[in-house]
Order: C-alpha cells, then sequence, then structure tokens
C-alpha cells in the first residue's frame, strides 16, 4: 500500500448527526479513515420513505448519504428529513442554483454542484456565500463533480462536436481528460477567487480506465479531498467488478479520501461492498465477522455452498467483532485454515472438525455442523469481550488429519476394495505433528 496522498480536511456534518473528517495530511490535520458514501433511491419529498431509507444506509454503514433535490417540494422536505436522521446529509443539485441555496437554508450538510449543469458565476458565487455562512457561520463543504455524462458542452452544438471530435479521436482519454481538468481549473477558480477551499472533487466516468486517469491526474493538480466513483455502473452483478478493480486500485496506489459505489440496485449493498472493499485494503477497521471459504473442487464431501450461506447470514445477525470464521471442505486446505482462523470448520465424509484459534473443539456430523459452529463464534466472542480471549491468536499447528481416520473419508473405499489400507496405519493424527 502507497501511504495516502495528503490533501486539505473537510468536515461533513453537525454534533447532533455527527461529524464526518474527509482528507487531511495537510494544514496539521490528521488523514481521516476513507469513509463510505450512498445515495437514496426515492423521491426526496416523500419524507417517510427517505427518511426510512437513509436510516437502512446509515444501519448497513454508510457514513454520508445523498439525496436528490430536483424541485422545491424536495428540499422543503429536507426540513422534516434532517431532524429524523442521525448520518450527515447532501444535498444533489442539477441545474438550478436556487436549490442548493434552499437545501442550504434547511439545514443540509453539504452541497453537491456539477460544473456541466451550474456553471453562471453569479450563481456559483450566490452557493459559495450561502455555505460559508450556513452551520451557524462554520460553513459546510461543496463537492464539485465532473462527469462524464454532463462535462461535454450540450447546449452549444458547434462547441460540443468539437469536444467530442476529441474524445473520440485516437487518443480518448488524453482528450478527456484535457476537458475534465480545464473544466474543473476554471470552476475551483471561482471558489478560490471567493476564498472558499472547503472542497471535494469527483471525476466519474463508466470506463474504469479512464477513471484510474482522471483522478490519477486530479490528484497531482489539486490538493482538494477526492470522492471516488464509477458513475452509471450497471447492475451490482457487473458494477461490483467495475467498481471495485479502479477504486481499489486508486486507493491502494494512496489516492481517494470517500468513495460511493454505484449500483442500479439497492443502495445497501453499495455499502456492504464499499466496506468491504476497505476493510480487505486495509483501510477501514472491519466490524462484523472476517468469513473465508474454500472454492469450488471435487474433494468437497459436504453440502458447502449452502453451508457457506447459511453461516454467512447467521453470522451477519450474531456476532459483532471481527472474528475470522473459515469453512472449509476438505482436508487439503483445512488444516491450514483453521490454524489460522480464530473459528474454523474442515469437512471430511458427511462430518466436519471445528476448530478454536487451533484447539479442536468438536466432531460433529454434517448436519450439526451449522448448530454447533455458530454455538463456538457466539462462546468465542463472549470470551474477547470478557478479556479471556484475543483476535487472531494461533494456538498450536495442525496437521492434516489421515484421510482413513477422523472424518472417515477413505472407509467406504477400504471397504469396497477401491483402495487398501496404508500399511502400518495407526489411526488418528489431527492435532499431532509426525
Amino acid at each position: 500500500m502507497i501511504p495516502r496522498r495528503p490533501t486539505r480536511q473537510v468536515t461533513v456534518g453537525d454534533e447532533r448527526v455527527g461529524r464526518i473528517l474527509i482528507g487531511g495530511g495537510k494544514n496539521g490535520t490528521a488523514p481521516a479513515p476513507v469513509s463510505v458514501q450512498s445515495m437514496t433511491t426515492c423521491y426526496t419529498h416523500e419524507v417517510d420513505t427517505c427518511v426510512a431509507e437513509i436510516n437502512r444506509l446509515a444501519a448497513a454503514g454508510a457514513d454520508i448519504v445523498r439525496v436528490a433535490v430536483p424541485g422545491k417540494n424536495d428540499t422543503q422536505a429536507l426540513k422534516q428529513i434532517i431532524p429524523q436522521v442521525r448520518v450527515p446529509i447532501v444535498a444533489d443539485v442539477h441545474f438550478h442554483f436556487g436549490r442548493a441555496l434552499e437545501a442550504v437554508e434547511a439545514g443540509v450538510h453539504k452541497i453537491r454542484l456539477n460544473p456541466g449543469n451550474i456553471s453562471d458565476r453569479k450563481q456559483v458565487e450566490e452557493v459559495i456565500a450561502a455555505c460559508k455562512s450556513a452551520n451557524g457561520g462554520r460553513g459546510i463543504p461543496i463537492r464539485v463533480g465532473v462527469n462524464e455524462g454532463s462535462i461535454v458542452e450540450r447546449k452549444d452544438k458547434q462547441k460540443r462536436l468539437k469536444e467530442l471530435g476529441g474524445v473520440f479521436s485516437d487518443n480518448k482519454h488524453g482528450h478527456f481528460l484535457a476537458i475534465m481538468i480545464t473544466k474543473l481549473e476554471e470552476y475551483l477558480d471561482i471558489f478560490y477567487d471567493n476564498d472558499f477551499y472547503d472542497i471535494t472533487i469527483s471525476a466519474k466516468s463508466p470506463d474504469p480506465s479512464l477513471v484510474i486517469a482522471a483522478y490519477t491526474e486530479i490528484s497531482k493538480r489539486f490538493d482538494h479531498p477526492l470522492h471516488l466513483g464509477v458513475t452509471h455502473a450497471g447492475p451490482r452483478e457487473t458494477a461490483m467488478i467495475r467498481s471495485c478493480v479502479p477504486l481499489g486500485h486508486l486507493l491502494a496506489s494512496g489516492i481517494g479520501d470517500t468513495v460511493r459505489i454505484s449500483y442500479a440496485s439497492d443502495p445497501v449493498f453499495e455499502v456492504e461492498d464499499a466496506l468491504e472493499m476497505l476493510y480487505v485494503l486495509g483501510l477501514r477497521e472491519r466490524k462484523g465477522v472476517d468469513l473465508i471459504a474454500c472454492p469450488t473442487c471435487g474433494r468437497i464431501q459436504v453440502d458447502l455452498f449452502t453451508l457457506v450461506q447459511d453461516v454467512r447470514k447467521k453470522l451477519a445477525d450474531q456476532i459483532t467483532l471481527p472474528i475470522k470464521v473459515a469453512v472449509m471442505g476438505c482436508i487439503v486446505n483445512g488444516p491450514g485454515e483453521a490454524e489460522g482462523a480464530d473459528v474454523a470448520i474442515f469437512a471430511g465424509n458427511q462430518r466436519g472438525i471445528i476448530y478454536v484459534q487451533g484447539e479442536k473443539v468438536a466432531n460433529v456430523p454434517e448436519a450439526e455442523i451449522l448448530e454447533r459452529l455458530m454455538a463456538e463464534c457466539v462462546k468465542f466472542e463472549n470470551k474477547v469481550k470478557a478479556g479471556q480471549a484475543k483476535l487472531g491468536e494461533k494456538v498450536v499447528q495442525i496437521a492434516p488429519p489421515d484421510p482413513i481416520g477422523e472424518l472417515g473419508s477413505g472407509f467406504d473405499k477400504i471397504a469396497s476394495g477401491q483402495v487398501d489400507a496404508a500399511p502400518g496405519h495407526t489411526g488418528l493424527t489431527i492435532g499431532k505433528t509426525n
């Protein structure tokens, strides 16, 4: 992992909903954890529905939630929504700067502006002035978001044709990057001239390679925190890859301060997958279980796929600590994972051996694996909470079990004459070294 790029730091929120720091490392600030954002899918003016969705996203782990405010009825609704939620709210403003002014008046915690849609200098300056005086004079930040879908000129057809000619030339990314950087510089000059620096920047595209190139170049030119994302990425099944590949690359390169993964699906999935990406990159402290399982192969002798899904669902409901749990379907990879996990099971012929930090605690038939595994996870979590155990400790080395031993995977073959018993077989070897 490359060290995080130092940036200015902005604060989103207030005492009631909490304050989320974005970026840092400059001007005496420490880098804040990478935050996770999402956006509601309902009409903002449907207050009860919007509040319920915001609270679902917050419960899933979203640090910040954005809402669309295309009409006055939406900005008016913010006055009822904000007091009912416990997470900072961002107003997504397009086309009419008046919506931004109304959102600020309603008590929103951040504004998102799109240079491709609101470009009039006087209008932008009105929004800046409102944001500077908001929050009792402490001000609120603004995200400047340029998207591939709006960055190219649409009103002036001749200008648009010229820009599109550059976009679709041989050096596509080069021309697009020139447009993005130029428009960002022009737009940010308005903020700088008005002594406003509480800014985050985003530059999104559905093309993962362009996303990487855009944020890489922007990170070299501006010291504002970067909001990472891939726009209109598609359904979760494909958008997960389309999003996590470029965002993971950027984050591992030290670029990025807050993220939103975008799906044409339930936004709760956006939050869950963004958090998992940050967990595996070591950029956020994991909450809840770290579940691993072995891949498909011909050695599996239990219904591993059903077992893994059942374990995942039950662990999510019952365990809050970042316990590492391994569910392995055979004796090849099982011992190593049992040794490295806090709680582990590896299976043989319709049976499973359960270990807790390297010590065997049970050998149960397949029908009892789920219940016993969950019981051991709950018991272990309680020990950790009581200070009687620590996460991640390795106690013993586990030798692979004899295939015709305790798991019984070889008895039927021997009885049918398919294989011979090993000469000098002495029985169980689990937990022993050879």
